[in-house]
C-alpha cells in the first residue's frame, strides 16, 4: 500500500497550519491602535528573547500590552477549540462544547461574586476575580460530576447535558441577581461576561500556558478513544475503551481547562462549538488529526477576532464575545444549511 500521498498530505498541511498561524502571529502584533512596522516588531522581538529588550514606546507597547494579550488569544483560542471537540466526541453530539457541563458558567459567576463584593486579593499577578473564578469553576466541576455520579454510576450522556444544562440555568439565574444588585458595577460585570482580554498580564499568560500544556498533555492522547466512541459507547468498550473512566477524566481535564479560559478572558463563547466544525472540513473526522488542527485553527480564530474587537472601533473596544459570536453563528449556520443541502441531494 502507498502510503506516501497521504503522509505527504498530511505535512503539507502542519506546514500550512504553522505558517498560517505565525503570519496571524505577526498581523496582530503589528496592528492596532498603534500600527507598528514589521521590522520594528521583529527587532522588538529579538531583543526580548536576547536580554536586550527596548525601552522605547514600541517596545513597550509590544512588550507589555500588545505581546501578552495576542499570547492570551491564541491559548484560550486553542484551549476551548480543542475541549470543544473532545467534548463532541466524547458525548457524540456536534451542538457540545466546552461549557456544556456548565463550568464556564459557574467561572462567570464567580467573577461577578468578586466584581460585586470587591474581593481584592491576589496571587502574583493574578487578580481577585481571576482566583474566584477560578474557585467557583472548580467547585462546578466536582458538583456537577458529583451530582451526575450520584444519579447514574454509568455516567450517561443524557444525564451528563441534562445536569449541565439544568446547572447552567441555575447560574444565570444567580448571575442575573447579582447584575441587579450590581449598582455601578453592572457595565465592569456585562463587558466581562462577554469576554475580554483587555487586562491580561503576562501572569495570565503563565497562567494559561501552565493549563494548557496539563490539560493538553491529557486529552491528546485519548484521540484514539474518542473514536471508538463514534461506534457507540458498548462497542467502545468491547474494543477494550475504560468508558467511564475515559469519560471522568476528559471531562474533568475539559471543564479545568475552560475554566482557566474564562478566569482570564470572561465569557467567549462559540470558539468550542464551530472551530471543531471547522476543522473537520479540512482534515476530517479522525481525532488523531482533529484534535491539532483544532488547537490551530481555535488560535487563529481567536486572536484574529481579538484583533477585530480592539481595531473596528478603535479607540474604543468591543467585548470579543460579541465578535466570535456573531461570526460563529454565520459560519454555524452556513455549515448547517450546507449539510442540509448535501443530504437532500443524498
Amino acid at each position: 500500500m502507498n502510503t506516501g500521498a497521504p503522509r505527504a498530505r498530511r505535512g503539507a498541511i502542519v506546514l500550512s497550519g504553522l505558517i498560517l498561524t505565525g503570519a496571524v502571529f505577526m498581523l496582530c502584533l503589528c496592528v492596532g491602535s498603534v500600527p507598528i512596522a514589521f521590522r520594528d516588531t521583529l527587532d522588538v522581538l529579538r531583543g526580548a528573547l536576547t536580554g536586550a529588550a527596548r525601552e522605547d514606546y514600541i517596545g513597550v507597547i509590544l512588550l507589555r500590552r500588545r505581546l501578552p494579550r495576542v499570547l492570551c488569544a491564541g491559548l484560550i483560542g486553542a484551549s476551548l477549540s480543542l475541549s470543544g471537540a473532545v467534548m463532541q466526541g466524547l458525548l457524540r453530539n456536534s451542538l457540545a462544547d466546552g461549557s456544556t457541563l456548565g463550568v464556564s458558567s459557574g467561572a462567570s459567576l464567580g467573577a461577578a461574586v468578586a466584581i460585586v463584593t470587591g474581593f481584592s486579593a491576589t496571587v502574583g499577578e493574578l487578580s481577585g476575580t481571576t482566583l474566584m473564578a477560578i474557585l467557583f469553576a472548580a467547585l462546578s466541576l466536582a458538583g456537577v460530576l458529583g451530582l451526575a455520579y450520584a444519579l447514574d454510576k454509568s455516567l450517561s450522556t443524557q444525564t451528563i447535558i441534562l445536569l449541565g444544562v439544568v446547572y447552567g440555568m441555575l447560574v444565570s439565574a444567580l448571575l442575573t441577581l447579582l447584575i441587579t444588585f450590581s449598582g455601578e458595577k453592572l457595565r465592569t460585570i456585562t463587558f466581562w461576561t462577554l469576554g475580554s482580554l483587555a487586562s491580561v498580564t503576562w501572569g495570565s499568560v503563565g497562567l494559561l500556558t501552565g493549563a494548557f500544556i496539563v490539560f493538553s498533555a491529557v486529552l491528546l492522547p485519548h484521540a484514539q478513544a474518542l473514536d471508538l466512541f463514534a461506534l457507540g459507547e458498548s462497542r467502545a468498550a468491547h474494543l477494550g475503551v475504560s468508558v467511564r473512566r475515559t469519560k471522568v477524566v476528559c471531562m474533568a481535564a475539559v471543564c479545568a481547562l475552560c475554566g482557566v479560559c474564562v478566569s482570564v478572558g470572561g465569557g467567549i463563547g462559540f470558539v468550542g462549538l464551530v472551530t471543531p466544525h471547522m476543522a473537520r472540513l479540512v482534515v476530517g473526522p479522525s481525532h488523531k488529526r482533529l484534535l491539532p488542527a483544532c488547537l490551530v485553527g481555535g488560535a487563529n480564530f481567536l486572536m484574529l477576532c481579538d484583533l477585530a474587537a480592539r481595531t473596528l472601533f478603535s479607540p474604543r473596544e468591543l467585548p470579543i464575545g460579541v465578535i466570535t459570536s456573531i461570526i460563529g453563528a454565520a459560519v454555524f449556520i452556513a455549515l448547517y444549511a450546507k449539510r442540509g443541502r448535501h443530504d437532500a441531494e443524498a
